[in-house]
């Protein structure tokens, strides 16, 4: 998603990420992948539970997905980073919530490689614009 900020930018949305790991963790991932926009703390896991993204099994952490995933990120040029202190089993995933506050797209990542496509994302910005 990072890669494709101007096409966030160009659309007007604002970008926030949440993390569940400590602010140490956050601080050493931003600066670790100079990524801008800001992070929300959410160590009690209060939003990743209330959008029923709960914790995964084994093989949807450590399936063919994920290293699939990892394996393109290598060839990218991109080595997959150390986690921080948190939970790795804890699924993610990605919410559009428009100014009126209407969840506009409601995704929980089934692996760590599970997003939806940056194309799908701004077709449904675009349409509420």
């Amino acid at each position: 998603m990072y890669q494709q900020r101007k096409e966030f930018d160009k659309s007007g949305v604002d970008i926030i990420a949440v993390s569940f790991e400590t602010i140490e963790s956050a601080t050493e991932y931003l600066r670790d992948t100079s990524v801008e926009w800001p992070i929300v703390l959410d160590e009690q896991k209060a939003l990743y539970l209330y959008f029923g993204m709960g914790e995964a099994g084994f093989w949807d952490i450590w399936g063919y997905r994920t290293w699939l995933a990892y394996f393109k990120e290598i060839i990218r040029g991109r080595w997959p980073r150390k986690g921080g202190d948190g939970n790795i089993n804890q699924r993610g995933g990605d919410v559009l919530i428009d100014p009126a506050g209407i969840v506009r797209l409601h995704h929980i990542g089934r692996d760590p490689g599970d997003r939806p496509e940056i194309q799908a994302l701004l077709q449904v910005i675009n349409h509420q614009n």
